[in-house]
């Protein structure tokens, strides 16, 4: 036992020097200052263009709604952020996010009122639009992706260890998720903060593959306690570190101590509302948004693209639906769970927490376009192994938010950006070989140059021609249907992966750790 100890210990101490040897002796650490310089100047560049909601009274839109949250959180005491009064009505923007998502806003509202007073005053700073106002706003979305960015640097160096011969495209994997232009129009266009849930979330997976697993749990709760959607990746999580638990000597021991930091990372993020029953059930109460409906808008997802022949909301009640739901998500989890805690390993991970992103973005409740980012991120991981899935999969998760896209007036940036990725996808001596257009099959090349072309007519239509008086909403439901058929056939594709991978490991294989 000592003896198996012992070689653990070393493997493990092995695998780090590896990785540090790696990233100083092959000089990764220009490429990715590199790299990461031209995604800021990217990010600075498309956030001079407008936002959502810009100019749109009364409500606005996502920048507001953000703005407001500062403007509450640094004008009210913490034991009324979530509370419906005279001074926070919940029904304009109210918070809706986890403590620490509130937290966050709190410190950005310092900044703004530091240096700019009047865009977070109370009451009187609704709407507010000025030029300095909305420089500092941005600048705040910037400086969180000193989050998202150490974050993926973390996750390279781990995943050098493991990529097999991959690592002189290391280089072309940073561009890839850096550069990933749903996440840079959503954050830095339409406005949001899906870089601190997401680095976060990054973080945690660098230490799974670093097996490091009580810091994953750490850091993986702080991204739930950021954002709720961050529960996507939870089945995965989950399952991988339970059957890593139950592959050790000590099961119970092991858990426990996973437990521990779950429940106390929890509590010092809920703190100042665990004095009251109360104060957490208005905190609960704003993190399930029932009332917004089933999805919104046109959503690439199972529920939003059947209801054009099935009316789900007419035939079942809300109650009805979260049940339905939530039977929905579970058991299209259940089979990648099953592997990750029959035969858990580092690879079939990274595919379990994709197909657990798609099982919760296709069926869970209240969906909407900026959701697909989630499954997004385990993809953009897996592209040095899956290079032509992740294109794939970011040509049509960027052609599903589309429309939001040019609501929000971000139609320049939509083309340039996806310029750039195809760009740098194709770069010579970029991607990793995959096999040769010309040794598929007739049809298997015939149906993607239809579906790519039938995608450039889309944008086009959707530009320069009216939909018909009845049916106002047209071209969104056509793109809607195309992008959930090829959402559907990626996670087909990433499930049955997972399985041949998990089934490469044979059970027992790994032996008891202590």
């Amino acid at each position: 036992m000592k003896k198996s100890r012992v070689i653990k210990v070393v493997k493990v101490e092995t695998n780090n020097n590896n990785a540090r040897w790696w990233l100083t002796h092959t000089s990764i650490s220009a490429p990715f200052i590199c790299v990461s310089l031209f995604a800021i100047l990217v990010r600075v560049a498309v956030s001079l263009h407008p936002y959502s909601g810009a100019g749109d009274p009364p409500k606005y839109g996502d920048f507001e709604a953000q703005r407001h949250w500062m403007e509450i959180t640094t004008n009210l005491p913490v034991n009324e952020w979530y509370q419906n009064t005279t001074k926070n009505d919940l029904r304009y923007w109210g918070l809706d996010y986890p403590p620490l998502t509130a937290y966050q806003s709190y410190v950005h509202g310092l900044v703004l009122k530091f240096f700019h007073p009047e865009s977070v005053s109370l009451y009187t700073s609704r709407g507010h639009e000025s030029y300095f106002g909305k420089l500092l706003m941005r600048w705040t979305v910037l400086s969180s992706d000193l989050i998202f960015f150490p974050a993926v640097l973390w996750l390279i160096v781990a995943f050098a260890d493991q990529s097999r011969g991959h690592k002189s495209k290391i280089a072309w994997h940073v561009a890839m998720i850096l550069l990933n232009p749903c996440l840079i129009l959503i954050d830095h266009g339409h406005f949001q903060y899906n870089c601190i849930s997401l680095g976060l979330t990054v973080g945690a997976i660098a230490t799974i593959l670093s097996d490091k697993d009580l810091v994953a749990s750490f850091l993986f709760s702080l991204a739930l306690n950021h954002k709720q959607m961050s529960a996507y990746y939870a089945p995965a999580f989950f399952s991988y570190l339970l059957g890593k638990c139950l592959k050790r000597r000590n099961p119970l021991l092991e858990v426990s101590k996973l437990g521990m930091i779950v429940i106390g990372t929890f509590a010092l993020v809920w703190w100042p509302y665990l004095q009251s029953r109360v104060a957490v059930l208005e905190v609960l109460s704003r993190l399930a948004p029932f009332e917004r409906g089933l999805y919104e808008d046109y959503v690439a997802n199972f529920w939003c693209t059947t209801s054009v022949l099935i009316k789900w909301k007419r035939l079942f009640t809300t109650q009805s639906l979260k049940l339905l739901c939530l039977f929905m998500t579970v058991c299209s989890c259940l089979p990648s769970m099953f592997l990750q805690i029959r035969a858990p390993s580092t690879r079939t991970f990274l595919y379990g927490l994709l197909n657990s992103a798609f099982s919760f973005y296709f069926f869970s409740f209240q969906v909407h376009e900026k959701s697909v980012l989630l499954p997004l991120l385990p993809a953009s991981i897996l592209a040095i192994e899956e290079p032509f899935i992740f294109q794939w999969f970011t040509h049509f998760a960027l052609l599903s938010m589309f429309p939001l896209l040019c609501r929000d007036k971000l139609l320049l940036p939509y083309i340039a950006l996806y310029g750039i990725f195809i760009f740098i996808y194709y770069a010579p001596n970029g991607k990793p070989d995959t096999p040769n257009p010309r040794s598929w099959s007739r049809v298997a090349s015939f149906y993607v140059v239809f579906l790519l072309f039938l995608s450039f007519v889309l944008h086009i239509i959707y530009l320069t021609v009216d939909p018909p008086k009845k049916y106002p909403f047209l071209f969104e439901a056509i793109i809607m249907l195309l992008c959930f058929s090829q959402f559907v056939l990626v996670a087909v594709y990433t499930n049955w992966k997972q399985w041949i991978l998990s089934t490469k490991s044979p059970i027992g294989s790994e032996k008891k750790l202590a």
